[in-house]
C-alpha cells in the first residue's frame, strides 16, 4: 500500500436540503480539505460528480463528490477510476459511520460495508473491497428502524461539533494517508479518545 492515495472520495448526497446532515459528512470532510487551498470542485457530467485537484504535501489528489445520491455512490467513484486509471487500492473514500461515536475518526483499508449503502455500491461496482475508507462516527440512532430518518436529519450542535473536531483530525493527518503511511496515522487518528 506504500503506493498512497490518487483519489479521495467523499460521499454524502447533493442539494441544499441534505447540506447539513449527518450522511453528508464525508462531503464536509473534502470541504475541510479545500478549506483555504482556492480549489473548487466543478460537476462533471461524466462521471456524475463534482471533481479537483489538489496538492497535498506535495502529491496531486484527485477530489471527487458523487452527485449520485447515497446509494449510487460507486456510479461516480468506479467511472472516475477508470477513466483515470487508479487503482481500487489508491482510492480513499470518506464517509459517516453509525458504528462509531461522534468525534471518533478511523482509517481502515478493505472489509465489508457495514451495512452502508454508498459503501456496498462503491464496492460491488470496483469489484473489490481493497480500497482505503476514512470512517466519520455518527453515532447510531439506537433502532435499526430509525437509521434512514437519522443519517438524513442534522445533528444537534454539541454533536457536530465533535463531528467537525473528527473532521479536523482527519485532515491533520491526511498527509501520512495520501502518501501511503496509513500505520502512521492509524496510531494517531485511532489513539485519540
Amino acid at each position: 500500500m506504500s503506493q498512497g492515495i490518487a483519489l479521495i472520495a467523499g460521499l454524502g448526497n447533493p442539494g441544499p436540503e441534505y447540506a447539513e446532515t449527518r450522511h453528508n459528512a464525508g462531503f464536509r470532510f473534502l470541504e475541510a480539505l479545500r478549506s483555504g487551498s482556492g480549489v473548487k470542485l466543478r460537476h462533471d457530467p461524466r462521471f456524475s460528480g463534482d471533481a479537483g485537484r489538489l496538492a497535498i504535501a506535495g502529491r496531486e489528489v484527485w477530489l471527487l463528490a458523487p452527485q449520485t445520491f447515497m446509494n449510487h455512490s460507486g456510479e461516480a467513484v468506479a467511472a472516475f477510476a477508470r477513466y483515470y486509471k487508479i487503482p481500487p487500492e489508491q482510492i480513499l473514500v470518506a464517509h459517516d459511520d453509525l458504528d462509531l461515536l461522534p468525534g471518533t475518526v478511523r482509517l481502515k483499508v478493505g472489509g465489508g460495508d457495514g451495512g452502508h449503502n454508498g459503501l456496498s455500491d462503491i464496492t460491488q461496482r470496483l469489484g473489490t473491497q481493497e480500497y482505503a475508507r476514512l470512517r466519520i462516527g455518527i453515532g447510531h440512532p439506537g433502532s435499526s428502524a430509525q437509521v434512514v430518518s437519522y443519517v438524513l436529519k442534522r445533528a444537534p450542535a454539541a454533536e457536530q461539533e465533535l463531528i467537525d473536531e473528527a473532521i479536523a483530525r482527519a485532515t491533520a493527518h491526511i498527509a501520512d494517508v495520501v502518501h501511503g503511511q496509513f500505520q502512521k496515522a492509524m496510531n494517531a487518528l485511532h489513539a485519540h479518545k
